[in-house]
């Protein structure tokens, strides 16, 4: 018997106006795991939300056709016999904490089950043990790194012990170190106790390789199932973006094997005859600062949060006009605390920040605004209007800024233009993150701050993201991106600095910083280690393997 049964299912959102989903059949095996892919906005959310029966129970709407779990209707399953057959963990962390204590969000669900007190603590120690969560138990929840939030609704999930997992991009917030280990604990879990899986990633280089089966999501339709070696090759021919770099790497340069893992890419690159005369890509070189002022300016940065937290510790960082720099390090490093500080929300404990040469201490949030541009990581901060269009309009009324069709090119460049008039909050979660970003982005600020703006975004959204980036950084605008997607940042950024324990460990060019990384370093970066020094972007592997398949 399938673990999941969809027959027929077409579903439409109150006031949507076409369907979500679209006559979906699918099985899915005891045991299996699934991943689902595909651009942002095409339904991926909503067929698990089917799933996990949150449609239309919570969201109203018109529903036709069945979803079965186990062989049972989920529309003739009680709720509390649903919740242990299937857990589900949302995009949006946030969302799914109702307690204030980490212990107590985890136990939670089993509390309401009417668990054994000693069954519950149990089960709390093991989940919050395998997570790395030990040390967190007696923190407060609004206290924690998004990170850390999205970790601890992962384990208040699995500590239901539920049959079916649903996870809705669960490492979109996790430093690649952390996100590799959930998704290994999780096939480890599904390999092992038998756990199906249905996963929801738009960071395919981190689990493209452990599904079992891959399905391809277009306009609430699944438009192609298959094994991911499978969908890989129907991928590279049909021009998709929904493979790893790797894969549409070989593929672009005509190689007849399409590797999904770095492991098969190196062992298909050392069948080639190693040639010591390559050429080295070409780099972006970084302009001279010489003469320019530095338009942020942080100098012995000491902040302790009042639970004594002692969050940065003599931090010095200069941005100048131009700059892209990008952020990085582990879950609570530091690195929302210090961009917090750019922006004024936070004042330093010892210490100064300078943003134009103005202390931000002496500075109100509002005085900053109009020269500091801020994406927070939870895009639902700023939606408070009925429309799209007057989000943004809000932002340029409250500036003192004329639109000048600015709004309009902002929508356009983001694929929001069919949105205007729609409600922001009725948007999938990477679609309400570009209505975010639009909000920021029409002000023009000389200085962005962008916190995890990937998040919740496909292939093709992270491209033009960061070509406006781009454009905007060629304008002289100092870009500074808090980010675990390495991959983004080894295509767009200039420089990086990476976080540990509330310092600044270490400053450079990408090149140096991304390919001399054993963790924080792109897929292609480790495809050529010690192959071929220095490489960073797709364009500079194609060059290199190129050379090597030409034997030019």
């Amino acid at each position: 018997m399938a673990a999941v049964a969809i027959k027929d299912l077409t579903y439409r959102y109150p006031d949507g106006e076409k369907p979500a989903l679209n006559n979906i059949n699918l099985e899915i095996p005891e045991g299996e795991f699934v991943l689902l892919v595909g651009g942002s906005g095409c339904g991926k959310s909503t067929l698990i939300r089917a799933v996990a029966a949150l449609v239309p129970e919570f969201y109203g709407g018109t529903y036709e056709g069945q979803v079965y779990i186990h062989g049972r209707e989920t529309g003739r399953i009680d709720r509390r016999s649903l919740v242990q057959q299937v857990g589900m963990v949302f995009q949006d962390p946030e969302s799914q904490l109702v307690m204030t204590g980490v212990e107590q969000e985890v136990a939670f669900g089993l509390e309401n089950l009417g668990l054994a007190s000693g069954l519950m603590k149990r089960r709390v120690m093991e989940v919050t043990s395998a997570l790395a969560l030990s040390g967190c138990l007696q923190s407060f929840i609004p206290e924690l790194s998004g990170g850390q939030k999205q970790k601890v609704v992962l384990a208040s999930v699995l500590a239901m012990q539920p049959g079916i997992l649903i996870l809705d991009e669960p490492t979109s917030q996790l430093d690649p170190v952390a996100g590799e280990e959930i998704l290994t604990m999780v096939r480890r879990l599904n390999e092992e106790n038998g756990l199906t899986v249905i996963l929801v990633e738009q960071r395919l280089e981190r689990c493209f390789h452990l599904a079992d089966r891959v399905l391809v999501m277009e306009d609430g339709r699944v438009i192609q199932d298959g094994s991911p070696g499978a969908v890989a090759g129907w991928a590279v021919d049909n021009h998709s973006p929904f493979v790893p770099p790797l894969a549409g790497l070989f593929a672009g340069a005509g190689c007849p094997e399409v590797p999904l893992t770095v492991k098969q890419g190196r062992k298909i690159i050392q069948s080639y005859s190693f040639r010591s005369d390559l050429k080295k890509p070409d780099r972006e070189v970084k302009p001279t600062a010489s003469g320019a002022q530095g338009v942020v300016d942080i100098q012995n940065l000491w902040f302790t949060y009042q639970n004594g937290t002692e969050a940065l510790k003599k931090v010095n960082l200069e941005i100048y006009p131009g700059d892209f720099t990008v952020i990085m390090g582990a879950n609570a490093a530091g690195k929302t605390t210090l961009i917090k500080h750019i922006i004024g929300l936070l004042k330093p404990g010892r210490g100064r920040v300078t943003v134009t040469g103005r202390d931000t201490k002496k500075l109100s949030v509002e005085e900053l605004a109009p020269i500091v541009g801020y994406l927070s990581q939870d895009p639902n901060d700023y939606l408070c209007l009925p429309t799209v269009r007057e989000e943004l309009s809000f932002t340029l009324k409250n500036m003192g800024l004329p639109d000048n069709g600015i709004s309009q090119t902002i929508l356009a460049r983001l694929a929001l233009e069919q949105y205007g008039k729609v409600n922001p909050r009725d948007l999938s979660a990477g679609e309400r993150q570009r209505v975010a970003l639009a909000s920021v982005l029409v002000a023009g600020p000389a200085v962005l701050l962008l916190d995890e703006p990937t998040r919740g975004l496909d292939y093709r959204l992270k491209a033009e993201l960061g070509n406006i980036l781009k454009e905007l950084q060629a304008r002289g605008t100092a870009i500074v991106v808090v980010t675990h997607d390495v991959e983004f940042a080894a295509e767009y950024a200039r420089d990086i600095v990476l976080m540990a324990e509330g310092t600044v460990i270490a400053r450079g060019g990408k090149y140096e910083m991304l390919s001399g990384s054993t963790f924080y370093s792109p897929q292609i970066s480790k495809l050529f280690n010690n192959i071929v020094d220095g490489v960073v972007t797709l364009e500079q592997g194609r060059e290199i393997l190129h050379q090597l398949t030409r034997g030019e």
